[in-house]
């Protein structure tokens, strides 16, 4: 395309802005790169985007302009903080993706910028920024998919021209506006929302729009909440004296509203409580847990002292049922013992020569090996060389991969083990434990990643009912996706406290209150506690990632703890929350999502066992006693 050089001006480019022309699939035969510009044509500005292949043309008068630095990497100069074999982001490094260039001049557009009616910011899981823009002729634009991000420097380049407004309702949509609160106060009074004072109101509203908005502006409200909708669409707000609003524009699945402006009372003040250090008050006759839910409600409020952590960690974990009585738990750990011992001997059985034909086992050792070296070293109980702590370390993992051969082992499970191993300091009784354990964690680790971008999701879900402001800015740094948060969630926060703060927060963890995804809760926390030092200061996203990571030994878990348990609280209390945060945290569940419990599955497990025990066996035929019932897990 020939331009006269006088009249075109290039005033913003960024490369790696992609169309996909098939919203359900994300490959390169469905995705074309291409170039988003500013530029001005006969002093016109206008928006545009072109494939890749007229990347080349002039652009004589470069006024700002943002490109990614030669070799398509942006600086990491510093330690990101953890082994990044195993962890989600192994490295700040961007590279410069190879796309096949196609024939793709059809997807061009140009969209003169007065003619741009609102661009909505959103994302699609753990994928990039996109952006959905609306014309105010109501002719559909394709989403702009920024895969090396610069959604940031467009909107600061826009802001020449016109004046972004964002909805005080949704902090991700902005509707574009000329630089004239004159013009800006006449769209208002021509859609008839304002019955007092236009420009005076405007000037209030630019300045402090969600006060201005929700002091009593009703209509306003109705129409930033019409304006969430694509123009058109239905409910959009429409009036017979302005035919010219603009008509519905397709959107990209995927995007859901989460929150609506649903403002949340102040967040409750909550004490902790002192830790469980009485067991045996608990245990009747025949050494029954008398009252289990009140042992969870301790364990949840102060943990478990450090003297009976092995005994109950072994019902918080399904080692034992609450229900069974001491000799039920005799029976249980000798079969337990026994199952055990004949999975280790399979893999101690297998010699070299088999295991050179044995490629999937041979993997699974090399990484135990290699992980053992490395788990929790400072600890004494696995510090030194040739420690026994190390090698009951490497055999309990060994014989998980028996298990569970095809889960295996996966970076990061030794993590899990082994404070399992050190308060508990059996072999058979930690392997159990992580059975537990893995009950819980084992889509964390699978290979589809699918259960970690679903937290992640739902983390985002929470993030944006908690603190909109901190959600959006997160998402201006290209950091929305909250993928900095991937270790946190995959091992339960095991690398960022120490080790005996982990033990208190798994405990409380396992015990199952307040609610589902109560870990979801403390990255919240977490993440509102450092709300102050990130927005307002110049964090992009390696400088957001550094401080996250810093973070590592210097968080005070009963502080996070009594914040989760707070902002639990203060969403518990919100009468219109949202169903997608109730669904987060079990207040709701649709009927369609209702499945077996996975208890009742452990349930199962001991039925099993107790009746292949000469115990079991005896009391089958009198289940009306007591001392034969089926113990359950709660």
């Amino acid at each position: 395309m020939e331009q006269n050089v006088e009249d075109y001006k290039l005033i913003f480019e960024k490369e790696g802005v992609y169309l996909h022309t098939n919203a359900k699939k994300s490959n390169q035969d469905t995705t074309i790169p291409g170039f988003i510009r500013i530029v001005e044509r006969a002093g016109v500005p206008a928006l545009e985007w072109s494939p890749l292949e007229d990347g080349g043309r002039s652009a004589p008068a470069v006024l700002y302009t943002k490109k990614d630095r030669d070799g398509g990497e942006e600086d990491m100069n510093f330690d990101p903080g953890y082994e990044p074999d195993w962890a989600v982001i192994s490295t700040v490094k961007r590279d410069r993706e190879q796309v096949p260039v196609r024939d793709s001049g059809l997807w061009s557009f140009s969209l003169a910028l007065s003619e741009l009616y609102s661009l909505r910011r959103a994302r699609i899981s753990l994928g990039k920024n996109f952006l959905v823009l609306t014309s105010r002729g109501g002719h559909p634009l394709p989403a702009l998919h920024f895969h090396r991000g610069g959604t940031r420097e467009l909107f600061s380049a826009l802001q020449r021209y016109i004046m972004l407004d964002q909805s005080p309702v949704d902090g991700r949509l902005f509707l574009a506006y000329p630089h004239d609160s004159g013009a800006l106060s006449q769209s208002f009074e021509k859609l008839q929302l304002l019955d007092d004072g236009g420009v005076d109101l405007v000037s209030r509203f630019i300045h402090d729009p969600y006060a201005t908005t929700f002091g009593g502006f009703s209509k306003v409200t109705n129409f930033f909440k019409a304006a969430l909708k694509p123009p058109g669409s239905p409910g959009h707000f429409r009036t017979a004296q302005d035919p010219s609003l603009p008509h519905q524009c397709d959107e990209e699945p995927g995007f859901e509203l989460i929150n609506c402006g649903v403002a949340l009372g102040p967040r409750p003040d909550v004490t902790r409580g002192e830790p469980l250090d009485q067991w045996d008050e608990f245990l009747d006759p025949e050494g029954r847990v008398k009252n289990p839910e009140k042992i969870k409600e301790l364990v949840f409020r102060g943990g478990v002292t450090p003297f009976l952590r092995k005994e109950v960690w072994k019902f918080l974990l399904g080692f034992y049922p609450w229900d069974s009585t001491a000799k039920e738990r005799e029976d249980i750990l000798r079969l337990k013992t026994d199952e055990y011992f004949r999975m280790k001997v399979q893999w101690k059985s297998v010699g070299e020569e088999q295991e050179m034909r044995n490629s999937l086992l041979r993997g699974y050792r090399s990484l135990i090996e290699r992980d053992v070296s490395r788990t929790d070293r400072h600890n004494t109980f696995f510090s030194g060389n040739d420690n026994p702590g190390l090698t009951l370390l490497h055999d309990v993992l060994m014989t998980y991969c028996m298990y569970n051969f095809d889960l295996g082992y996966v970076q990061g499970m030794s993590d899990l083990l082994s404070p399992l191993l050190f308060v508990t300091q059996n072999e058979v009784e930690s392997f159990w434990c992580l059975t537990g354990f893995m009950a819980l964690l084992h889509q964390n680790f699978e290979e589809s990643q699918e259960a970690m971008k679903k937290q992640l999701l739902q983390l985002s879900i929470l993030l944006k009912a908690l603190d909109p402001e901190l959600c959006d800015f997160l998402d201006s740094q290209d950091s929305g996706s909250l993928c900095f948060c991937f270790r946190w969630l995959l091992i339960w926060f095991k690398r960022e406290f120490s080790f005996e703060d982990i033990l208190t927060m798994w405990e409380v963890l396992w015990s199952g209150l307040p609610c589902d995804n109560f870990h979801l809760l403390i990255a919240c926390s977490i993440l509102v506690s450092q709300r102050g030092e990130l927005i307002g200061s110049d964090h992009d996203f390696n400088t957001i990632l550094k401080h996250i990571n810093e973070l590592t030994m210097k968080l005070d878990l009963q502080t996070v703890l009594r914040g989760a348990e707070s902002i639990f609280l203060q969403l518990t209390q919100c009468k219109e929350l949202s169903l997608k945060v109730q669904e987060v945290l079990g207040l709701y569940i649709p009927s369609s999502s209702e499945e077996d419990s996975p208890d009742s599955s452990q349930a199962s497990e001991t039925r099993r066992l107790l009746a292949s025990s000469p115990a079991g066996a005896s009391s089958s035929s009198s289940s009306s006693s007591p001392a034969a019932r089926v113990p359950t897990y709660p």
